[in-house]
């Protein structure tokens, strides 16, 4: 065979080699975009999905919250409540105690009260939490609920106790029910109205205060040997509780 036309064979050849080589590789993306396609669509629709399902909850969590802040509102709780954020059914509020027996030495002293509730129709309990900085270092205090926010107190339920460190900070965390505490003598049980499920059996006990556990330990933080005891603590004597050193301070309902 002539030169020239071996080399238009071999030209020739080469020229279909490409062109199938172009032709392969087209072919190959076509498939990768065809596999690839249902993925990127499916991993598509997998994040719009995620994204609606926390737009829905976020909306519910706005909604639980606004809906505590209001029941709390209308139903004439105490300004310093204030509610948190939290994801329904659970609701979160908090509300301060200020120092009222030992303000004179302790002007500083702070305590933070939060109660988480759940949903009241699986919950049997509420978890409370109080939170103190700055009080007497070392020293045992009993946490009551009480009608009265200050003097003459009225009704009361002991309910824990909180013991502080030595930089006068500590915390007491336990379980009861808050909202819908009471108090009453069964032989004359009477009725009185409660903020949130109207009238209601007995005396209710919408306020919280903090007493010295120990006479002595309150005589010899508040420099006072004539302090008198109290009965804010069980055990004999009676009396041998101190005064009273934390309350909420407030005429409304807190709890």
């Amino acid at each position: 065979m002539p030169i020239q036309q071996r080399l238009h064979t071999r030209m020739l050849m080469l020229s279909i080699l490409r062109g199938s080589s172009l032709l392969i590789v087209s072919l190959l993306v076509v498939v990768l975009q065809l596999a690839v396609s249902p993925l990127a669509s499916a991993h598509t629709s997998s994040q719009a999905q995620s994204l609606t399902v926390k737009a829905m909850r976020h909306a519910s969590y706005r909604a639980g919250t606004q809906q505590s802040r209001n029941t709390l509102h209308n139903n004439g709780f105490a300004p310093t409540v204030q509610v948190l954020n939290a994801l329904p059914p659970t609701s979160i509020f908090q509300f301060p105690l200020v120092p009222s027996g030992i303000k004179a030495l302790f002007p500083d002293a702070t305590a933070l009260v939060t109660v988480v509730q759940g949903d009241r129709n699986n919950s049997t309990s509420d978890t409370v939490t109080v939170d103190v900085q700055h009080m007497p270092p070392n020293t045992t205090f009993t946490i009551f609920f009480i009608e009265l926010a200050n003097k003459p107190f009225g009704h009361v339920e002991y309910v824990a106790d909180l013991t502080t460190r030595g930089d006068g900070s500590g915390e007491s965390v336990f379980q009861l029910i808050t909202n819908v505490a009471f108090a009453m003598d069964a032989r004359n049980p009477g009725a009185s109205d409660d903020n949130l499920e109207g009238l209601s059996t007995g005396i209710q006990l919408e306020h919280m205060g903090m007493w010295f556990a120990s006479l002595q330990d309150a005589q010899k933080v508040l420099n006072n040997p004539n302090l008198q005891g109290t009965i804010f603590d069980g055990g004999n004597p009676p009396l041998h509780a101190g005064p009273q050193a934390m309350t909420d301070g407030q005429t409304l309902p807190v709890i």
